[in-house]
Parts: structure tokens; sequence; C-alpha cells
């Protein structure tokens, strides 16, 4: 025997061997459907009987198994079933014959035969044979289940006889000694009459007629007789026979005890009973047991003694198998019998003692072996451990029989048998090739073998002319067992996959094999590894904002609450992955991915992009290269929104080493992220702005945290004024139609006077809806006008010799240079630098908001802010170190003296709007004085205090000051000028101006006018006659709102000899025209009153009167200079002739 059944159990010993074969040319489709209608009736009651029958079927049986009947008959082949196609009588005869030689190839053996004729129909089909079938054709034959059944009866009648023969015969020393083919040599020349070979016979043949027993159905008796041949086989060492012995006791003891059978699904045979008792019932013949055991009797042997416990099963095969060992030509028998032991230990989950069965089958040394039959031998073995648990051992023959497959021996080697076979040893080796499964915990199995089998499972696609399952198998070993690779190992692999992707790139397609099995797509998330996804906001300058509602903030429009806790509570787990910013449709977007290179080398990566969902978008693929095992390494994903809605970030796709991988957040290990969900808005207008300043090396940063997107910088003189011209260009694709504009400073500690920024948006607006591409044009004046006045005190010792308050009118002039004294020092000159130079350049620092909006964003309440940070340098021009006033000629008028310092490095001028220009050297101090008409204040706007904004009186009082100084600076119109820089500016005194020099500045309530002969003298020398009397009138016009008086007014005349010297005693040269008082009565609210009187002069000369008043009553109170009259000059000339 030298070709084994690797599917043999132990049920298969009380089978029958039928052999279905094909009879001339017979397709195999047609011969396989009437093989499969065949094989159905594997068992078969007997009539009058509660023996049941069992048949297994071969389709291709070695005719020199055969041979090996007597040892075994579960190896005689005791029925032929034959297939044939005949279309006509003519192919008759020839059909017959070869039926015939059919029959001659198991002639030996056969208990009967059967032909099954498809297509003949005629004179010849009707003809009625017992061993002939004739059916139309392969569909219309629904008798041949019937015909089988009715076959196998009549192999049953044989066999019945056959074992009856064998039972009751009587010959006693005639007993034949069956033999195993080898053995018919071996006893030529023995002593067939001594006691030995006697034993021997009987001994064989009480084993064979067990075997029949078995294959009839009579399990009890076929026990029975085992346990005799077992003695008697025993007794004299014929060991061969022995174990088969020992195995047929086995196999009937497996039958009682696992009627369900051994052999799985495919070997298992259902029985009429359902318990180990009915099946022992039903094998007992009662009056067919000629053997002398009572039917009774023989049950009870078979339950307590004749029947092994699946204990001693296990070790009666054990010595079985030693028995077989000892012949060499019984390997097969021997590699049967462990397969048959397997099976068994299986069941009884003695997983460790059949793996010693297994180990044993391995080392039967067969013949030699052909290359299909040592597949199949791997393949069995591969089976068995699988079957036992011992699924690595599986996997390892499995993958034996693979290699196999491909030996150099082969011409034609089978590659695609091959890779089948590796891919079922993968679950032995804990790998699957779903990469889903290498990202749950640690790793799973030998890293190193899994490696060697993933190059196999490349290889042998690659050899079967399948590149693509080349690729996605390279693709998964670099994937999975990227952390057991060493470098060179990267290397390697990398090289091999490029140069595969070449001729065929890798995709994300599922491959489907032709036996079903899927292979998912691997994508690259170590290639390279990312460990952080943040969606970015949109820039500062971009970003959209929503307008307030009426109530300060969204009210969703799905709930009539402003908050409801059980919607918050339900969409908390969106909130979680939603961020809270938006993104623009049409503007580009980013997202952030912290990675790096886990290779020894530098990896490039191409085509990677976004993967995105609920929105339409446009990835903008990039391209990077990343250094040998760098850290993490920042990379900026962007790409379009093309619609509105919620985008989420579902993961990124890349290229590398020729491969696509669509890259998964929720498949990637440790990754870190704030969220992937975010809110597109619709299209807002995108503006970019242009000034004509240069840009300012300093960054703004306001307070509210908010970027600036332009730094321009400036520098400027104080008090000077410069425009800046801004250009808002539309870059975006929808039109501007709202456009404001806004100005903050940062800079609060210095105090500024008037508007730091200001400009007009008519000509900006008019110009709107501003198209794309289209430039829209805004001038800012930026004025920086700052305190000029000293606070550091620095010429606090400048000379005033001559200047008082209040005071008669000087003749020196009204300018005058004044400078520090020589022992003098500046108190506040910082060491080194030149007199005067305390005031350092100051910084102003605003920031121009343009908010605009427009397109379907402006129709969703969204606009843009855009930023423009102003940094401008204020250099000292001018300051005032002292202010003070002197009275002019007319009570109406006064002088403002300012002492002016130029604290600029180059000269400079200085004029008022009233006087001359002058002209100051760096470092100079000079006093220039200002002739102003004096302010009626209550005739002033009512200031913005005034209308109850501050409660405090003190406030009110300031704002008062600062609003008379406002106005009295411009009736000034100080202005300064550079000419070697060609820059102008003015200078102010708001600030300067303090309460006493307010009050001198004021026009007083009380107007007091004096008239000379009817003419006002305030400016000129009135001119008289000698001897002529001259009228004075003096009016008063009461503008304030309380009455004054009564008044009296006293005249006293002087000369002023221009030396400092006033006389008084000029009694011989003026005289009265009546009293040199005047009388003035109560004057009332907005009233007026005069009174007369009149001089006479005596002689000529230049002649001044001054005009004392003194008040009654309450009147007393009222402030000095309520009651300030007008010096009177009179030129006296000599008498006409």
């Amino acid at each position: 025997m030298s070709v084994p059944d690797y599917m043999q159990c132990a049920e298969d010993h009380q089978t029958l061997l039928v052999v279905v074969q094909p009879v001339g040319v017979v397709s195999e489709d047609n011969f396989f459907r009437i093989y499969k209608r065949i094989s159905s009736v594997s068992q078969v009651s007997v009539r009058d009987s509660q023996r049941v029958l069992c048949i297994r079927y071969r389709h291709h049986y070695p005719p020199e198994n055969n041979e090996w009947g007597d040892f075994q008959t579960h190896r005689k082949v005791v029925g032929l079933v034959t297939v044939t196609d005949c279309r006509s009588a003519r192919d008759w005869p020839q059909t017959l014959e070869k039926f015939h030689m059919q029959k001659e190839l198991y002639g030996s053996t056969l208990y009967d035969s059967r032909l099954f004729v498809f297509g003949l129909q005629g004179g010849v089909a009707e003809q009625p044979r017992t061993d002939v079938a004739f059916y139309p054709s392969y569909d219309d034959c629904q008798a041949v289940e019937k015909r089988v059944e009715d076959f196998i009866e009549s192999l049953f009648i044989v066999l019945e006889s056959k074992r009856l023969d064998r039972a009751t015969d009587k010959s006693g020393d005639k007993i034949p000694l069956l033999c195993v083919p080898f053995e018919k040599k071996d006893f030529v020349g023995l002593d067939t009459d001594s006691r030995h070979y006697k034993k021997r016979c009987q001994g064989r043949t009480r084993k064979h007629v067990g075997d029949l027993c078995l294959q009839a159905g009579m399990l009890q008796d076929a026990l029975v007789h085992y346990h005799v041949a077992v003695e008697l086989l025993r007794s004299v060492n014929d060991f061969l026979w022995l174990g088969a012995a020992l195995e047929g006791l086995c196999s009937a003891s497996v039958i009682y005890h696992y009627p369900g059978g051994t052999g799985g699904q495919s070997g298992a045979r259902r029985f009429l009973g359902n318990s180990p008792a009915d099946a022992a019932n039903r094998h007992r013949p009662g009056a067919l047991t000629t053997n002398g055991i009572n039917a009774d009797t023989s049950a009870e042997i078979g339950r307590a003694k004749n029947c092994l416990s699946p204990e001693d099963i296990v070790d009666r095969y054990k010595e079985a198998i030693s028995c077989y060992s000892k012949y060499k030509n019984a390997g097969v028998i021997e590699l049967e019998a462990c397969v048959k032991a397997v099976r068994i230990l299986a069941i009884q989950k003695r997983s460790m003692e059949a793996s010693e069965f297994l180990q044993n089958a391995v080392y039967i040394n067969l013949r030699q072996l052909s290359e299909e039959e040592k597949i199949q031998r791997y393949s069995i073995l591969s089976e068995l451990y699988e079957l036992i648990g011992f699924r690595r051992k599986s996997a390892f023959f499995k993958r034996v029989a693979a290699m196999q497959c491909v030996a150099p021996s082969i011409a034609e080697p089978g590659w695609r048998a091959c890779y089948k076979l590796l891919l079922e040893t993968l679950p032995g080796y804990s790998l699957s090739l779903d990469p889903k499964d290498f990202n749950k915990g640690t790793h799973r199995g030998w890293a190193a073998v899994q490696m060697r089998l993933l190059h196999e499972l490349v290889y042998a696609s690659r050899r079967m002319g399948n590149p693509a399952l080349s690729v996605r198998h390279l693709s998964f070993l670099l994937q999975t067992m990227l952390d057991f690779l060493s470098d060179q190992e990267k290397k390697d692999v990398t090289q091999s996959l490029e140069s595969y992707t070449s001729k065929c790139p890798g995709t994300m397609e599922v491959i489907t094999l032709p036996d079903g099995l899927t292979l998912l797509p691997v994508p690259f998330t170590k290639l390279p590894i990312v460990r952080r996804v943040q969606l970015l906001n949109l820039p500062t300058s971009l970003r959209p904002q929503k307008m307030k509602s009426l109530l300060g903030q969204s009210v969703s429009a799905k709930s009539p609450f402003i908050y409801s806790p059980i919607t918050a509570h339900s969409r908390g787990e969106e909130r979680s992955k939603k961020i809270d910013f938006q993104w623009v449709q049409g503007d580009v977007c980013e997202v952030q991915l912290m990675v790096y290179n886990p290779m020894p080398f530098e990896l490039r990566v191409e085509n990677m992009g976004l993967l995105t969902s609920g929105v339409e978008f446009e990835s903008l693929p990039a391209a990077l290269s990343l250094p040998a095992e760098s850290g993490l390494y920042p990379v900026t994903l962007v790409g379009v929104p093309q619609t509105t809605g919620t985008i989420t970030v579902n993961g990124y796709h890349t290229t590398v080493f020729g491969v696509f991988s669509d890259c998964l957040l929720d498949n990637l290990p440790g990754l870190k992220t704030s969220g992937s969900s975010v809110e597109v808005i619709p299209a807002l207008p995108r503006l970019q702005i242009s000034t004509s300043l240069p840009r300012s090396a300093h960054s703004l940063q306001p307070s509210s945290g908010d970027e600036i997107s332009t730094n321009v910088s400036v520098q400027l003189y104080n008090g000077e004024t410069q425009q800046l011209i801004i250009k808002l260009e539309n870059i975006g694709m929808e039109p501007l139609e709202k456009l404001e504009v806004t100005s903050k400073m940062l800079t609060t500690k210095e105090k500024l006077y008037g508007d730091f920024l200001s400009w007009k948006l008519e000509e900006a607006r008019a110009q709107l809806p501003l198209q794309p591409g289209e430039v829209a044009t805004i001038t800012v004046s930026i004025r920086a006008k700052l305190d000029f006045s000293c606070q550091e005190n620095v010429l606090q010792d400048l000379s005033d010799d001559g200047i008082s308050v209040s005071g008669f009118a000087l003749c020196s002039p009204f300018r005058q240079v004044v400078r520090p004294r020589a022992d003098g020092k500046p108190a506040s000159a910082p060491e080194g630098g030149r007199p005067g130079d305390t005031s350092q350049a100051k910084t102003l620092e605003a920031v121009l908001s343009f908010k605009y909006s427009g397109g379907p964003g402006h129709a969703e309440g969204y606009y843009r802010s855009l930023a423009l940070g102003l940094h401008v340098e204020v250099e000292p021009s001018v300051f005032f170190s002292r202010v003070s006033t002197l009275p002019a000629t007319s009570t109406r008028q006064c002088h403002l003296l300012l002492d002016v310092f130029n604290c600029a490095e180059h000269e400079l001028t200085v004029r008022a709007r009233s006087s001359e220009e002058l002209t100051l050297h760096p470092g100079e101090c000079q006093r220039m004085a200002i002739q102003v008409d004096k302010f009626d204040f209550e005739s002033f706007p009512e200031s913005p205090g005034e209308k109850g904004q501050f409660a405090n009186s003190k406030q009110l009082e300031e704002e008062r000051q600062a609003a008379r100084s406002l106005e009295i600076n411009g009736k000034l119109g100080i202005r300064w000028g550079l000419p070697s820089l060609k820059r102008t500016g003015e200078a102010s005194v708001e600030g300067l101006l303090s309460q006493p020099v307010l009050e001198q500045l004021q026009l007083a309530p009380l107007q007091w006018d004096v008239l000379v002969d009817g003419q006002p003298c305030d400016r000129e020398a009135a001119a008289c006659r000698v001897g002529d009397p001259v009228r004075l009138e003096v009016r008063l016009t009461n503008r304030s709102a309380r009455s004054v008086g009564p008044f009296a007014l006293s005249v006293v005349p002087f000369q002023d000899h221009r030396n400092g010297v006033h006389s008084y005693d000029l009694h011989g040269a003026v005289s009265f025209v009546g009293s040199s008082t005047f009388y003035l009565d109560t004057v009332q609210p907005s009233g007026q009153s005069a009174c007369l009187g009149a001089l006479l002069f005596l002689h000529t000369g230049d002649f001044s009167l001054h005009i004392r008043s003194q008040a009654d009553g309450k009147s007393k109170e009222l402030p000095r200079s309520w009651l300030c009259l007008p010096g009177v000059r009179v030129r006296a000339l000599e008498a006409q002739a």
C-alpha cells in the first residue's frame, strides 16, 4: 500500500467502499453532478432489520490499495458504479466492453457493479438489465438515488453471505491464512501444521470476521471478534495483524461512543438513533447471531467489557501504532492510524497527546513521494494541528506545503496554490491583513516570522503576475512591521516598493481575490507619523465677525428660549468636536499637522492634502521633504471650501513611495486634536491695504489681543500734521458694500490736544459697491499735538525785567532776548547734552480699524475687520517756558507774553497770526508778545460739562478752562517752521493758560468807554488847543447779570517824562471846569450810564489822564479788573492866533 488516505477516520471501518468512475468521454461537470447525487446515499437501512449500512464513495482509488482488502475490509472496493455517455446504439457494444474492462481492475473484490448510461434511447435502452440503468439525459434522471439504494442492498446481501460463511466456517485445520501483499513471499515453506500457525490463522480470521460484522452493522459482534482476535494474535506475536485487530477494536468503540463521527462535518455519519445505547441496540442482529452467543449476553458483554472506554481507545491506538511501526511496508497503515487517533483526541480535547501522534506521523518514512503527495501530506498535517488548536504549528506545515508547491523540482511551479496556502497560514501566526488590527494595543505574534511570511507573499504574488497584489502586501509589511525593521531593512523594503510602484502605483481600492478574499487598502499612517491635527483660524484680517443683534448675542431661531439646558446637554458631544471659529466660503483655510519621520533617511511626501466631508472642498496638495528621524515638524495643509455648511476634516491623503494613502483621523493612534468640524459661512469680500507711509519695524500689541495686519511708522515734530493716504483694494470675489472706519489710541500717558487722527469717508463711500479688483482711497490726517509746556522748568532763571501782569504800558519793545545766567545750569539738562535738550522723543500709537462687508456674507450678518497700526515718533519742536500778560492801551486788548524755547536741532521760526516772525537758533529762548483782543467767555458755546456730564465742580471747572484755552489758541494761530527741513506745524497754548492769565484775557463784564470831545481815545492821543475847554465823557455798559453802582470816578492828570518820572503837580497847567470827580448811578443788567465833565489846558504839552473808580455799597466786592478804565492821552497845542 503506497497511497495514504489522509481523510480516514475511525468510523470509516464500518463503511463499504464504492468507486464511482466515468467510462469513455464524460464531461467533468456532468460526472460530478451525478457523483454528488450518488454520494448523497451514504446510509441505507436494511430491510426487515435495524441495521444501517454506511457507504464511502471515491471517484479515484489506487488498485494497489485494494490488495489490502483482507487486512482491513473497509479498504476493499466492494462496489463499482460507472457513468457513461452513449448517444447511439452503435456505440453501445463498445461502451459495454469498457464497463467490463473497468470491472476487471477491482474484479477480485467486487460484490456488485452498476453502469449508468445517459443519452441512449430506443431498443437497447428498453431491454431489462439489473447491472445497467439507462437515462435520457443528465437532467432527466430522477431515479438515480433509488437505483443506488437497490445497488447497496445487493452489496449487503453479498456482505452478509460472506460474513456468515466466515463466521460458520468449521473447517478446523483448514482455515486459510489471510496475508497482506508483502507477507506472501515470507510464508512460503512454513509449517502449516504447527500450533503457532493455526493460531495465527484463527486470529487473522477472527479479526477479518470482526471487520465484516462491523461493516454489516453488527457492532457488538464485531467487538467480541476483535477481542478474541487480539488474544489469539498477541499469543503468537503476529504484530501486524494484532495492530489491525486493536485498531478494529478502537474503531468499534469509537462508533459506539461517538455516533456523530470523528471526521468533522465532512466525515460525520448521522445515525437514526440519538444515543450510544440506541446504536448498540440497532446493531444487535438477533436471529442472525450464529457464533453461539446469546443476543442479550452479547449486549451485556458489549456494555460492560467489550467496548473500550475513551481513555482505553487512545491506549490501544498507541499499541496498534507501535505494532505497525515494526514493519517498514506498513508505513501508510501506521500513518492513517495516527491520523485517526488525532481526530479522536481532538474530540476528547486532549491536544498534547494528539500532538504526540502527529509528531510520530511526521517522522513516518514512506516511499519516495511525489510533489503533489508531499503537498497533500503537509496540508493534512496542518489541518490536524489546527483541529487540536496548535495554530502556529498548523501554519508552519501549511507554509511548508506552500513552499512545496514551488519546489525547484517542479517544472511548472504552482505559484497560485503557493499564494493561497500562504494566505491560510496568516491566522496561525497571529497575522491579519486588516491594518486596523495593528492599532489595537501591543503587537501579537513573532514579528520576525510575520515579516518573513509577508515577504513570501510579496514574492509569490509577483511571480503570479499580479503587481498590484505585490504592492499591497509590501505596503502592508512596511506599515505594520515598521517598528521591527532594521535601518537597512527599511531601505531595502522602500527601494523594492518604489520599484514595484513605478510599474503599478499603489491605490486605496479593495483587491478581491478569485476565492472571494478581499484585501483592504493599507494607508501609510506611519509615513509620516502624525501626532497632532489642529484646524487653524483664519488670519485676523480675514476672520468673520457676527454683527451684534438687539440682544447683544446670537439667539438660535430653533428655540424660543435664550438658553435651554436640555439642548446644551444633548449637543455636548457635538460641541466637543466642533470648533468655535468659522471659515469663509472661497477663502484659503489651513490645517496644521505635527508630523515626524521615523525613517533613517529623508522622506519625500507628495500630493499631501485634506480629506473632508459635509462641504464641497477643493484641497490644494502640498509636497514636503522630512529629514531623517526628524522631531515633530509642523506641516500646514490648505484648501478652499466651495459651499457653506459644516465641514469635517476626516483625515489626509498622501503619496509616499508611489503608494496613494487615505489616512483617517479615527485610525491614527495617539492623535491629539482640538476638534475636526468647523462652520463655513457665506463668502465675504477681502481687502488689501497699502499706505503712503513705510512699514514699521514696531509691531503693535493691542490690549484686546487683536492682531495688526499692517504696521506703518512716521516721525513728526510736535504740532506737525501729515496726510496718510490709504488704499483699500478688493482682492476677493465679492463686492464691498459696507465700510466703517474707527480709531483707537494705544498710548494714554501722553496728553493729546485735538484729534490725533481725522478722515472723511464721503469720497470712499461714493465708490461703493467696490467691485473685485477696484481700489478705494482714504486720506487720514495725522496731527501730533502734545503739551508745549516746559514740565522740567529748565529755564527757571529767565529774566523778566520790566514785565508785570498789571501795570502801565512799557515803552520798551515787545520782543526781548532772554538767556540763562552765566553761572546757572539747566535744572534738568542731561549730562553731556546741550542746555535745554530735555524733551525726548515721545511715542504715539494708534490703530485704525476698517470694518467692511458685502456679498452673501453681508446678508447673513457677517463682516470683517482690517487693522492698520500707526507708530508715530513725536520729536519736540518748541515749548513755552512761561506765559504772562501785559495790558494794552485799550481795555479790550492785552499783550500775551510767551517765552519760546527751540527744542529742535535746526533753526526754527515762530509767528502768530497778528505778530511778526521770530527766529530761534537751536537751544535758544526768546520772548514774544502777541496783542490779542480780550475774549468774551460768556458768549462761548456751552461746553459738554455744563450739560450735566460732570457732577464734580472741579471737573466742570477744568472742562471750562480747557474749552477757553482751545478758543484762545484758535485765535492766536501760533505756527512754527523748520526752513531747512521744509516742515511746519502749529504750537498750542492749551494747557499753559492758568486761571490768572485767563482772567486777564477775559473781557470785563463792565465796559468803560472814555470819549474826548466825543471821540474814543483808546489808541491815539486826542489833540486840543490851549485855552479851549475839552469835553470828557465816561460811559459804562453793564454786561453782567447783576446791577452795579453807584460809582465815583476821579480824574488825575499827570505828565510822563519818558524816564520813569511822572509829574502830578500840574495846577498851573490843567484846570477842571467844574468838579474833578464824576458820579455814576446804579446801572441795571444790560443797562448803560454816562457822566460828563470838562478840562482846560493852560499851556502846551503831552498830558495823561488817569481815571480811578470807587464803588459804593455792594459794588465794592467787584473784581478789580472790572473797574479798570482806559488811560487817556491828550496833546495840547498852541492856540490859534
